[in-house]
């Protein structure tokens, strides 16, 4: 009698254990539908950005869009001067920002401690990563341009730089902590000093993030617009001195694009494409270097 009795138990028990498993299908293959749904929609509109870039500013793409500075309306001027000092100013500020980055996450990771210090840092680091660009430049305004008495591409390049180093903190302390302990423990056991077990096993480790991170911050920086107009201004005239006033593809946009001109709007979404390709451009090279080296080390 016990045992006719725990039948239906047992066969209660399958069924709702079945009815579970189908509802678990059902919840799996709802979230996999909206996650590809998602994905569709984010490729939908990156390929639409894409497309209205290539579309409308290839037809600006000339050889005098390369040689000529820019110039006024009608007039056949290009985006050379533009093009040369965005390359200047992004270029100096990844300089700057890499090693200072990259130095203060590995201090935050490897040797700081739960201290007022750190925590300070981490603070001020996370701040940085949301506080409006303007008010960068602002700060560098209040710093640099007023007591200098003039715009320059030195403070433009500042600015950019603040931009920068709290990516790269972030980065590098988030992919050093992802770096196993017992690796770590394993060099200092094979008698490897500190600076060496970081740079050969933490560093090497975690590059490819760091890399990205890197990548991500010069992608921000190379379509900063606000914190160059209180910074560095613009110039219509070639100038590559940091010392004075510097044309930038973004600040060189901002004012075209909002122009009555019909060939300072070509020239605006022509610039937009070149800062689009030139950051496409510079990830595609950097992961190929990365995947190369890491095979060749392999």
């Amino acid at each position: 009698m016990s045992a006719q009795k725990s039948q239906p138990v047992i066969g209660s028990g399958w069924q709702r254990g079945g009815a579970q498993a189908v509802q678990r299908r059902l919840v799996e293959r709802l979230v996999s539908l909206l996650c590809n749904i998602a994905t569709v929609v984010v490729l939908f509109l990156l390929f639409s950005i894409l497309w209205t870039l290539v579309t409308r500013g290839a037809a600006g793409l000339s050889l005098s869009t390369f040689l000529h500075s820019t110039g006024a309306p009608g007039s056949g001027g290009g985006l050379a001067n533009a093009i040369v000092g965005s390359c200047e100013q992004t270029g100096l500020a990844a300089l700057i920002g890499t090693p200072i980055g990259m130095m203060t996450g590995i201090y935050l990771s490897e040797f700081g401690q739960d201290g007022p210090i750190v925590q300070l840092v981490r603070f001020v680091s996370d701040m940085l990563l949301s506080v409006p660009s303007i008010l960068v430049g602002l700060f560098i305004y209040l710093i640099v341009v007023e007591p200098a008495g003039h715009f320059s591409g030195m403070a433009g390049t500042l600015s950019l730089a603040v931009l920068f180093i709290p990516i790269v903190v972030r980065t590098t302390e988030d992919m050093l902590q992802l770096v196993p302990r017992a690796m770590r423990e394993a060099a200092y056991a094979l008698g490897a000093p500190g600076w060496r077990v970081i740079l050969s096993v933490c560093l090497r480790s975690a590059r490819g993030g760091i890399m990205t991170g890197i990548l991500l911050a010069l992608a921000r920086i190379s379509g900063e617009t606000a914190p160059l107009l209180f910074t560095s201004l613009g110039n219509l005239n070639w100038s590559t001195s940091l010392n004075a006033p510097m044309a930038s593809l973004p600040v060189t946009i901002y004012q075209y694009a909002g122009s009555a001109y019909d060939d300072w709007v070509q020239m605006a979404w022509t610039g937009a494409l070149l800062i689009t390709v030139a950051v496409l451009a510079t990830n595609i090279l950097a992961r190929w270097w990365l995947t190369r080296n890491g095979s060749a080390q392999q």
